[in-house]
């Protein structure tokens, strides 16, 4: 094992008595025990996520503490007044680590607000509102109920940047994991103070304004909140819009921890998506919505030819890419100086939409951080109205600069308008689908996972990595393959219909493996940042939906034998 008793044996002598009996407990649970034990959590980009329970590789309140001294320090040392803005989503642990991390920055003098349960958007939102230096989520957003995390966001209201997170890293590092306080205070209550839901109103109103104020008042929604901060949000929303009928999934619609009726709360997934589109069909709702925990991404399933289709997350970004741009257009508004964003393992149709209407579109690396860092460059180029629209194929997606994150509630708004905009010409998203298909070409998308367990998952993903870029192929699923890229090597931001004065970007190394077929399918393969798994997404392009469909499954078979693949190179 990684793990030796007299590291258990300090857990024991420092940590609470219910906590110290539910450790013993867990001794008799080996590979528990090992990966709880085998390595500190580790700080990234996306700051800290984890399986909550006791050890240095979980989810607790001294591994939050610990983390929060290493980003308290970071701040004190950049700025002579730091604050910070924190919230939490509706998980368990969520309010103990908020109330620690404030005590935390509180012994190191720096001004706390508050925001107890709030979405995401709403931390991003209240980040450049405030006028804060940082701005910490507690929030594990779509895993599942085991876990949780600490999402840290700068002073732009966007992820830290991977530079920042090394650093405040290196802080952590140097700090005792078992110090309760090491600065102190004259008093609180003059650093900490409970903002509640004081800007809530003044987030819905940005969200407000970047809607197109379709008319929505014979359209029909379900909606879930997936047990999230949702419920709080969206309701208020839809009936500030104009909704009219509105139908909400009781057991899901409160905050809940437990995730009782959903236990992996994705709104990517169709279990998750199960109980609001029941409630569709019970009462014939038009399409059916959810919001994760957390409410930075929206899932959909739209009604069609009697019954529920749900749309993927590349589906939902290129309707509304497309949608909002012939939206702009019959405005005639210029669109040839703005600029789409999306990552490069989303939508490749978003290509082909973006040269339809003569708009840029640039590609960055994987996570919303990437797209919020590009539109955080158009700020300080005083060119932020160039920012058009963001989409990820994780269902994230944003409108506006009001936050610089994926936002979950304005794409569902939007998606709302998007709708009821074709049920007035008689159509269906699916009929807009196809209808978008004639004119980029027949696409189908799909996205494997692999996980790994135990102590050493990380590395043996690493090995596996490895091993595939050793290997030689010549075609997927019977397409010859036209092009490699490692993505560990750095290469040119892929961009569509760049414009001469633009400077061109590289995109920071990374562990992704990306094909390109000859027709113009794509296969990309990753670990997950967030997660022990591998991630394969896999797009196929065809003549025609039943082609690109039979593709779409001959690689899928190819990709489950590359997946195979052991650390030695063998499948």
């Amino acid at each position: 094992m990684l793990f030796n008793q007299s590291a258990i044996d300090q857990w024991l002598s420092h940590i609470g008595e219910d906590e110290a009996n539910a450790l013993r407990g867990r001794v008799a649970v080996a590979q528990d025990l090992e990966d709880a034990f085998s390595k500190d959590l580790g700080f990234g980009t996306g700051g800290l996520r984890g399986k909550l329970g006791i050890g240095p590789n979980r989810m607790n309140e001294w591994t939050v503490s610990r983390a929060t001294r290493g980003l308290a320090r970071w701040l004190c040392e950049r700025e002579a007044c730091p604050s910070v803005v924190i919230a939490h989503d509706s998980r368990h642990g969520g309010e103990l680590f908020a109330s620690r991390c404030a005590s935390v920055f509180a012994d190191f003098g720096i001004t706390t607000h508050l925001l107890g349960l709030a979405s995401t958007p709403e931390l991003s939102f209240a980040v450049r509102r405030l006028g804060c230096s940082a701005g910490v989520c507690i929030t594990a957003s779509h895993n599942p109920r085991e876990y949780n995390g600490y999402k840290v966001y700068g002073s732009d209201g966007c992820q830290i940047t991977t530079s920042c997170a090394s650093e405040i890293q290196s802080y952590i590092d140097q700090s005792n994991l078992f110090v309760r306080k090491e600065h102190h205070s004259s008093s609180y209550g003059d650093l900490i103070d409970d903002i509640g839901g004081q800007l809530k109103e003044e987030y819905l109103e940005a969200v407000y304004r970047e809607l197109e104020h379709a008319d929505v008042s014979s359209l029909s929604v379900a909606y879930t909140a997936l047990n999230g901060t949702g419920g709080a949000l969206v309701p208020t929303l839809l009936k500030r819009m104009g909704i009219r009928i509105l139908h909400t999934v009781s057991c899901q619609i409160n905050p809940d921890g437990d995730f009782p009726t959903c236990p992996k709360p994705n709104p990517e997934v169709p279990e998750a998506m199960g109980a609001v589109i029941a409630l569709a069909c019970e009462r014939g709702a038009d399409v059916a919505l959810a919001t994760d925990p957390d409410a930075d991404r929206v899932g959909a399933a739209v009604r069609h030819n009697g019954s529920y289709r749900q749309l993927s997350g590349n589906e939902i970004g290129e309707l509304l890419m497309d949608w909002l741009l012939c939206r702009a257009e019959a405005r005639h508004e210029d669109v040839s100086h703005s600029v789409c964003l999306t990552t490069v393992v989303s939508a490749p149709a978003a290509d082909e939409i973006a040269r339809l209407h003569g708009v840029q579109l640039r590609r960055t690396l994987t996570g919303f951080k990437f797209i919020g860092e590009q539109i955080g460059l158009f700020d300080s180029n005083q060119e932020i109205d160039r920012f058009f629209f963001g989409m990820e194929e994780s269902c994230g997606y944003l409108r506006g600069s009001y936050v610089r994150d994926k936002d979950g509630v304005l794409a569902l708004g939007l998606l709302c308008e998007m709708a009821a905009d074709y049920k007035m010409r008689g159509m269906t998203l699916i009929d807009a689908l196809e209808q978008l298909r004639r004119r980029t070409g027949y696409w189908a998308d799909l996205q494997i996972s692999k996980e790994y367990e135990g102590a050493g998952a990380m590395q043996r993903m690493k090995n596996i990595m490895s091993s595939i870029r050793l290997l030689s192929f010549k075609s997927f699923g019977g397409e010859k393959i036209s092009e490699f890229v490692d993505f560990q090597e750095k290469a040119l931001m892929p961009t569509v219909n760049p414009l001469p004065h633009d400077l061109k970007q590289t995109l920071p190394a990374t562990d992704l493996l990306g094909w390109q077929l000859d027709n113009g399918s794509r296969l990309y393969i990753r670990p997950s940042g967030t997660e022990p798994k591998l991630k394969a997404y896999i797009f196929a392009r065809g003549s025609s939906q039943s082609v690109t469909d039979d593709l779409l499954t001959a690689m899928k078979h190819d990709v489950f034998k590359l997946l195979s693949i052991d650390e030695c190179g063998a499948m």
